[in-house]
């Protein structure tokens, strides 16, 4: 063989390699459908089901099982606003900076120098850990960002629970939890995300963020991929907000179904993600749901044999990792508009899903 020709055979060769490699370290992900009966999935019914889609209005729906994209219908490179699934976004960064030792769960909030506004937290208050809020259940009924009225109503009085006396869904520890974040580490959570889960996923997810403020007019929601929300007349801390596509989401879901791992690498401790899903607050014993930390957990029962978590937004937005069925599920509606999508048409769309898989 001609020598200047095996060289650059061989420097073709390694250039095809070190691309192939470079895809995969950034965790590239083939979003080519499978037929849907090779992951006994049954096409025709998927079909119903996207009929029911468009009917109902939704943006989106992608789902995923062994790692194969069995349906995807919709806008689903759109980027819309999660909502509450915010929480379970940062449940990973909070896996990795505890496991590497530099946030400890157990310190209390009083030791970390956190206070808000008037009325001030109490000394009991101020013992709250870190695993408190993680779960939901510090026991702090201050008003918070990202709040309406309607919640505020619900919210108990302060100091009716003693911190992990009782289980509260309560936006006031979410915000704090993400304000420890970036205290401890130095960064915002938005760049964390960026750097700890985004790129390593090859999301889309571009880390373009602003702050916006409740005293202020807005034109509404920021068309970037994450907003901090403040209203200072209810608390220090803001919400953090993300605008993430369906296929971020899938990729993000797939990361958990992975336990932690991606292209080999363990980017979330498994050790985290089977803590986070433990069952700790049940709040709904009738359906065997339960919050565990930052994420819900669908509990094993009599009629459910395996455990699945997931976490929604707005009561309509989805995502679903069911360990046991290989299944990611994502579910988007434009939020960011006006919207008839029901949270009647949320069950019957889960329901849809999984009449149309193969038993």
């Amino acid at each position: 063989m001609n020598t200047f020709f095996a060289l650059s055979l061989q420097i073709t060769i390694f250039t095809i390699l070190l691309t192939f490699n470079s895809a995969t370290a950034q965790g590239t992900f083939d979003f080519d459908p499978v037929p849907p009966e090779s992951q006994d999935f049954s096409a025709e019914k998927l079909e119903s089901l996207g009929s029911f889609l468009t009917q109902a209005g939704s943006s989106s729906l992608l789902i995923l099982k062994n790692g194969q994209v069995v349906y995807e219908w919709g806008a689903t490179k759109r980027k819309h606003t999660v909502h509450s699934i915010r929480k379970a976004l940062i449940n990973s960064l909070y896996g990795i900076y505890v496991s590497n030792g530099a946030i400890d769960t157990t310190a209390t909030i009083g030791q970390l120098g956190i206070d808000d506004i008037a009325p001030p937290l109490s000394e009991s208050e101020r013992l709250a850990t870190v695993a408190d809020l993680l779960r939901s259940r510090s026991g702090i009924y201050h008003p918070s960002a990202a709040t309406n009225q309607a919640m505020l109503e619900q919210l108990p009085p302060r100091g009716t629970h003693k911190p992990n006396q009782a289980y509260f869904y309560n936006n006031w520890d979410f915000n704090v939890l993400g304000f420890i974040l970036e205290s401890i580490t130095g960064k915002s959570i938005y760049d964390l995300f960026y750097e700890d889960i985004a790129k390593p996923l090859g999301m889309q997810y571009a880390n373009d963020y602003v702050s916006i403020y409740a005293e202020t007019e807005t034109n509404g929601v920021p068309q970037t991929d994450g907003f901090y929300q403040y209203d200072r007349t209810k608390s220090h801390y803001p919400a953090y907000h993300f605008r993430l596509s369906a296929r971020d989401l899938a990729l993000y879901g797939q990361l958990y179904l992975n336990n932690g791992t991606w292209d080999g690498k363990q980017i979330i401790p498994k050790e985290w993600i089977k803590r986070s899903t433990k069952a700790h607050s049940v709040y709904n014993e009738n359906y065997g749901i339960a919050y565990g930390m930052l994420w819900n957990v669908l509990m094993e029962t009599e009629t459910r044999k395996s455990k699945s978590f997931f976490h929604t937004g707005v009561g309509i937005h989805m995502l679903g990792i069911y360990p046991a069925s290989n299944v990611v599920l994502v579910h988007r509606v434009d939020t960011e508009e006006d919207y008839n999508f029901s949270q009647g048409d949320f069950y019957k769309m889960i329901s849809l899903v999984w009449d149309a898989e193969i038993k």
